[in-house]
């Protein structure tokens, strides 16, 4: 379903999220104080404009409260990021995700009705460090402090089973959301649906029942 979104901000981070949105076919309005940027961005968004993303009568003109979600891509400059947070909050954005560059501001982001505070550099390094730590771990996401999703390669150990012989959720407490083979993904297997080499499957569950299932089932 085709949705809105305003993207403020348009460093690294931002732009790419504006590209991938207008990719997918979302409505995507472009800000920026910088004018090289906005130009940058006319051909990866659905209107691109320079404004000053903490002057309220600016946003209005934009029509920034027919919007229904907006990434705030301000990661650097604090103030500016936190002013801006609080005035699409009291404008009527439902959701509001920001980018935060350390933890305090993250808090601060928070308190001010941020909707979802993002550390791009932060998830990043967890994400890598898990890539490092094992090579069976193909990607990971943290769903919260304790809960996670990991891709993890099988091995031999499991090859020609079914997932109902493996049976992770009861000696693993993990479930299988999804197997993927080459470019097929099969998603929500059944019982009966066998693991083959080098089959990635999509587990999910608290990090060290993960943990365990990748050391001594996969």
């Amino acid at each position: 379903m085709k949705k809105q979104f305003i993207v403020i901000g348009l460093g690294r981070f931002g732009s790419s999220i504006c590209k991938e949105l207008f990719k997918l076919g979302h409505d995507v309005l472009a800000i920026d104080s910088s004018p090289e940027r906005v130009e940058m961005m006319r051909n990866f968004s659905s209107h691109a404009a320079v404004a000053n993303a903490t002057d309220e009568a600016s946003m209005r003109d934009l029509g920034v409260r027919n919007f229904e979600h907006a990434v705030v891509a301000i990661g650097e400059n604090m103030q500016t990021s936190v002013l801006c947070t609080l005035m699409l909050k009291e404008i009527g954005i439902p959701l509001v995700w920001v980018k935060a560059k350390d933890l305090q501001h993250q808090m601060i982001l928070e308190k001010v009705g941020a909707d979802r505070v993002i550390q791009p550099e932060k998830e990043m390094g967890i994400r890598i460090a898990h890539h490092m730590d094992s090579e069976k771990v193909v990607d990971y996401i943290d769903l919260s402090e304790d809960y996670s999703i990991v891709e993890l390669v099988a091995s031999e150990k499991l090859m020609n089973q079914s997932l109902l012989e493996l049976n992770i959720r009861a000696r693993y407490q993990c479930t299988i959301l999804a197997i993927k083979r080459g470019d097929e993904v099969n998603v929500a297997p059944m019982p009966d649906d066998e693991v083959k080499l080098d089959d990635v499957l999509v587990a999910m569950g608290h990090r060290n029942d993960l943990k365990r299932f990748e050391a001594k089932g996969i």
